[in-house]
């Protein structure tokens, strides 16, 4: 059994195919079908169902090996890890967000981050909450950040990293910046821009119109609240944001207008998997993000054997508020 078998299984079994592991790996297809039945005759067992020459899926037997296969790689690029850190080699930290992160929160992280290590390479990839987490179950990224799709992962631990707010934008003089509080009925008579689905907690803002019986006229969806933004300035309605995406010096031609109140705090999430091993860059970048998630609770959470007392844990963290 070969590394190079291992990992041409693990890129197959991600991807689905022969041929998209072979453009991924930059190999040849002829290659990776050769060792995978090599593999296959060593184990003596067939790891693919296979019809004609395309892949059905995993046998019962494939997805458990596929499992220890991909555990095997993980440790693999531990030891990696753990050498360049010894060899003082520069490392990389790859990390997977949501725009609203990766626009409004991470570049003060990074400048921070790169002034203490500059010889690190970072990689931020871009997603909907449902890639992010994707790309950290699959291993593609060290660290996720996100507001939705992380907290009931198995095999991640999320971490909560602070509270937010919303905020109501309208242009300059709308008759809302009249109103002293402004309620749900009120701001439900306008047409309304705000999130796709799953962005930035959207479910949040659907649940308390809900709850309060009402029916919002969404006109339109983004998932960047610059683009947001930009539709409330032409007149298209109301936008609902969250409030680190406005600024009063960039945006001046718009108003802010809480509404805490009327959505409650959202919790955004960063989130490692169950057993990575994590360099110390690693934990260095969490608590410049998050301070409260020290290098001492973040090993904590992660040897909590169920979600129950990991959330139990980590309920009696201070977290901040953006």
């Amino acid at each position: 059994m070969k590394l190079l078998q291992l990992r041409y299984l693990v890129e197959v079994g991600k991807l689905k195919s022969i041929s998209k592991a072979a453009a991924a790996l930059c190999t040849s297809q002829p290659g990776i079908s050769k060792q995978i039945m090599l593999l296959e005759q060593e184990l003596q067992v067939s790891l693919f169902v296979r019809k004609g020459r395309n892949l059905a899926g995993l046998t019962p037997a494939g997805e458990q090996v596929l499992d220890l296969a991909e555990q095997v790689m993980a440790k693999v690029k531990a030891i990696k890890q753990i050498t360049q850190q010894l060899n003082n080699q520069p490392g990389t930290l790859a990390i997977a967000t949501t725009h609203t992160q990766a626009r409004y929160v991470l570049p003060f992280v990074v400048d921070r981050f790169l002034q203490k290590y500059p010889t690190t390479v970072l990689h931020i990839h871009q997603g909907t909450p449902g890639q992010v987490a994707k790309m950290l179950e699959e291993g593609e990224v060290d660290l996720a950040i996100a507001t939705e799709s992380l907290a009931d992962k198995p095999a991640l631990v999320a971490l909560p990293c602070y509270q937010w707010n919303r905020c109501i934008i309208v242009k300059r003089g709308h008759p809302l910046t009249q109103q002293t509080t402004l309620t749900l009925d009120q701001v439900a008579h306008y047409a309304i821009i705000t999130y796709d689905s799953g962005f930035t907690g959207r479910h949040k803002v659907d649940e308390a119109f809900a709850n309060a019986g009402l029916v919002p006229n969404i006109v339109l969806t983004a998932v960047d609240s610059d683009v947001i933004k930009t539709y409330v300035k032409l007149g298209l309605g109301v936008g609902i944001i969250a409030s680190m995406a406005f600024s009063s010096d960039q945006d001046n031609d718009l108003q802010a207008l809480d509404a805490e109140h009327l959505f409650g705090r959202s919790i955004s999430q960063i989130a490692i998997k169950k057993d990575a091993y994590l360099p110390v860059t690693t934990y260095r970048f969490i608590e410049l993000l998050a301070p409260h998630l020290t290098q001492d609770v973040i090993k904590r959470a992660t040897a909590c054997q169920d979600l129950k007392s990991r959330k139990q844990m980590l309920s009696n963290l201070p977290i901040p508020l953006y």
